[in-house]
């Protein structure tokens, strides 16, 4: 079915590759960074279900964490499509330039460069968002990586530290100079974290003045208001964050009612249950049988929140400690309720 609210411009945009430099996407639609979430399991199946890039948890660029468990995690790439897109944060131009180097050689095509981050911890060290008091460093720092480096570097924001200091037509500005082919933007400002509703007027201001892929982020949690919103700023693609969790269908859906107007309906309690079933699978086998299963509660309550009679079995799935008990128990409430067992 044909949706006549798609505009002709942006369906003609959104069924073109999204091209960052060298790179060709074949979606406009793209999934988010976000601190232990999107581990290798979840950018493949985020990626099967159409994310034209998937990117990494933020990794620092602190040189004493380099080689730990959680950066050779957040660098392992094996069995993902290229392109593979790898976020840095830190403070130190010289270290970012050269861990973006490092990230490289460990096979990234993509140097993101996180200047968006609330977290306390992070702001603490002078990085992600706190970076936007600091424009002559932002500078500094966007020069450095892009001079070090052979692959396209972008840049994820958001649109100032405070709504009393919003800076990113400045922080834009950098960035082009600087040579950043990709600006995504967040519509909040630090000091909002992830409160109230994103704003993405900002960015549309940017649109007449910035040749930079722009790339619109923030509440973005349908086909509709993606299209919405790439109607509003003019942005090249849209990238989606939280309302990816439990629901990597998304990606499928957007797409296709930018490109066609196509509405897909939400997934039936049978897809539901092999996909959830599939990632928990993909988590184990990468975490471990040991940590699989403590990672795995988080997106088992994603998936299953709005389910019937989820409350019934939530306790027993969140304190299963082996994989296989995990498994059976997910797996018997899921059929049951495929089934009809469990009155859905």
């Amino acid at each position: 079915m044909l949706e006549s609210t798609v505009s002709a411009n942006t369906g003609n945009r959104a069924a073109s590759p999204l091209r960052i430099g060298s790179l060709e996407l074949p979606s406009r639609v793209l999934l988010a960074p976000m601190a232990g979430i999107t581990d290798r399991p979840f950018r493949r199946l985020c990626r099967d279900f159409g994310a034209g890039l998937a990117f990494s948890e933020m990794l620092s660029a602190n040189p004493e964490l380099r080689h730990t468990r959680t950066s050779a995690e957040r660098l392992d790439h094996r069995g993902e499509p290229r392109p593979f897109a790898v976020q840095i944060a830190g403070a130190d131009p010289a270290a970012m330039a050269d861990f973006a180097r490092y990230a490289v050689d460990q096979g990234a095509d993509l140097i993101d460069i996180n200047l968006g981050c609330p977290a306390k911890t992070v702001c603490r060290q002078a990085a992600g968002s706190a970076l936007l008091r600091d424009e002559p460093l932002v500078a500094r720092i966007l020069t450095q990586v892009v001079r070090a480096v052979r692959v396209p570097v972008s840049v994820k924001t958001r649109t100032g530290w405070s709504p009393q200091e919003r800076n990113l037509a400045r922080i834009a500005r950098i960035a082009e100079d600087s040579g950043i082919l990709m600006l995504s933007v967040h519509g909040r400002t630090r000091k909002c974290d992830f409160r109230g509703q994103a704003e993405h007027s900002s960015l549309a201001g940017l649109r007449e003045h910035t040749s930079m892929v722009l790339v619109a982020n923030g509440d973005i949690d349908t086909p509709e208001s993606a299209h919405a919103v790439l109607e509003q700023t003019g942005a090249d693609a849209v990238m989606i964050g939280r309302a990816a969790l439990g629901n990597p269908w998304i990606f499928d859906r957007i797409r296709r009612f930018l490109t066609s107007g196509e509405r897909v309906e939400p997934p039936g309690l049978d897809q539901i249950r092999d996909v959830l079933l599939s990632h928990l699978e993909a988590l184990h086998a990468f975490y471990g049988m040991g940590r699989g299963p403590r990672v795995a509660r988080k997106h088992i309550v994603w998936y299953c929140q709005n389910l019937p009679r989820f409350a019934e079995v939530r306790k027993a799935l969140l304190t299963a400690t082996s994989a296989a008990g995990q498994r059976h128990l997910l797996q018997s409430y899921l059929t049951n309720l495929v089934t009809g067992e469990i009155d859905a």
